[in-house]
């Protein structure tokens, strides 16, 4: 029998320390399906006929595949990130740059490889540091869909 207080926790995310600069990662896949397109089409209101009408892609779309939003691109992202890197120890998400290079389609299945390009200690906050990564959705065929590079903030093991 164990004592729950004494349980080493699993899945939680990575510490300021553990983000050195040049430090270089990947997230597992996420296949994107029609219920995920549908149900953030749904939550969001991007109603854009791109997604949402398979007339209109078959007859004057350049892309005959089912288009997911960039957004809801960065958004699965994000949450792939989430659970690999994020949990407890990252406190705000400051600012980024995003390219959208190219479509992803229903279907499609993402993962994200990260680098960290920055990582400094906060001066306002020494248990804090920042950390800034470039971050490239890949899809299953290596093809680069997306690149973003968030600075966040996030916890640290000491006072710096």
């Amino acid at each position: 029998m164990t004592e729950i207080g004494r349980d080493e926790v699993l899945g939680l995310g990575l510490f300021f320390e553990d983000l050195p600069l040049g430090r270089r990662f990947r997230t597992i896949g996420r296949t994107l399906t029609e219920a995920d397109l549908v149900g953030f089409v749904g939550v969001t209101g991007m109603t854009e006929v791109l997604f949402t009408n398979t007339e209109f892609l078959a007859a004057e779309s350049d892309i005959k595949r089912r288009v997911v939003p960039g957004a809801m691109v960065y958004s699965f992202a994000e949450g792939l990130l989430v659970h690999a890197t994020m949990q407890h120890t990252g406190f705000a998400f400051l600012e980024m740059q995003l390219t959208v290079h190219g479509p992803t389609c229903v279907g499609d299945t993402i993962h994200v490889a990260c680098e960290v390009i920055e990582s400094r200690r906060s001066r306002s906050r020494p248990n804090r540091g920042l950390v800034r990564t470039r971050n490239q959705v890949t899809t299953q065929d290596g093809t680069v869909v997306l690149t973003y590079t968030p600075l966040r903030m996030v916890k640290a093991r000491t006072e710096g």
